[in-house]
C-alpha cells in the first residue's frame, strides 16, 4: 500500500495501474487478472497460413487427377465431339486434343484402347493428310512406350507376347484385311516403329522382337500386291 493508502502500483490520476502491461487492470480500485499472450495472434496467423496451404494444395491435387486423362475420357471425348460437318480449324483442335490425350495415357490405358478398337471409328473418320498429322503427333510416345514396356518386362512374358503377336500378324496378313491407313501414312508408321526398336529397345528385346520385325515386313509386302 501507498502513502495515499491505494494499492501500490496504481496511479490516481489516470486511474489505472501500472501492473497493466503484466496483464492486469483495476476495476472498482481493485485488481481483475486478465491472460495476456503476446504470441496468440502468431500462432493463429501460423494456423490460418497452413490451412491455406493445404487447402490450395488439395485443390491441386484434385484438379490434377481430374485433367489427368484415362481411356474413359477419352472415349467420352470422342464421342462428344464428332468430327462431322466441322470446319477444317475446329477439325485441326479436336484432332491435336485427342492426340494430346492419348499421349498422356500410360501404355497399359493405351493397349485398352488399341485392343478395344475404341479409337477406329474416330480414325477412319480422318482424311488422308489428317491421319498423317495424328500419327506425326502420336506414334513416337507409343512406340517409346511400348520399347519402354518391352525392356522392363519379364523375358518369359515377353516372349509369351511375341508369340502371341506373331499369331495376330500372320493371320491378319492371310486375311489380306488392309489396314485403314494410306501407303505413306502406313509406311510412316512403320518407319516411326522401326526407329524406336532400333533406337529404345535393348539388345534382348531386339532378339526377342526381330520375328515380328520380320513378319510385319511380310505383312507390308502381302499389303502391296
Amino acid at each position: 500500500m501507498t502513502e495515499a493508502g491505494t494499492p501500490d502500483g496504481y496511479d490516481i490520476d489516470s486511474g489505472t495501474a501500472r501492473g497493466e502491461r503484466f496483464g492486469v487492470v483495476a476495476s472498482d480500485g481493485l485488481f481483475a487478472h486478465r491472460a495476456y499472450h503476446p504470441m496468440r495472434p502468431l500462432w493463429i496467423k501460423a494456423i490460418i497460413a497452413l490451412a491455406a496451404i493445404w487447402l490450395v494444395a488439395g485443390g491441386v491435387m484434385f484438379w490434377a487427377q481430374n485433367a489427368q486423362p484415362s481411356p474413359e475420357s477419352l472415349e467420352r471425348y470422342v464421342n462428344a465431339n464428332s468430327l462431322e460437318g466441322k470446319s477444317s480449324p475446329d477439325r485441326a483442335q479436336t484432332i491435336e486434343e485427342v492426340a494430346d490425350q492419348l499421349n498422356g495415357l500410360s501404355y497399359e490405358d493405351r493397349q485398352e484402347m488399341r485392343v478395344g478398337r475404341k479409337l477406329n471409328g474416330f480414325f477412319r473418320s480422318l482424311n488422308s493428310d489428317e491421319q498423317g498429322a495424328f500419327l506425326d503427333r502420336t506414334l513416337p510416345t507409343g512406340f517409346k512406350q511400348m520399347m519402354d514396356a518391352f525392356n522392363k518386362m519379364e523375358p518369359e512374358k515377353r516372349k509369351k507376347f511375341v508369340t502371341k503377336a506373331l499369331a495376330d500378324m500372320e493371320r491378319e496378313g492371310a486375311s489380306g484385311e488392309q489396314p485403314p491407313v494410306d501407303d505413306e501414312n502406313l509406311q510412316k508408321m512403320v518407319e516411326q516403329g522401326l526407329r524406336s526398336y532400333y533406337s529404345d529397345a535393348s539388345s534382348e528385346v531386339k532378339m526377342d522382337l526381330a520375328p515380328l520385325i520380320e513378319q510385319m515386313q511380310k505383312n507390308l509386302q502381302w499389303n502391296a500386291r
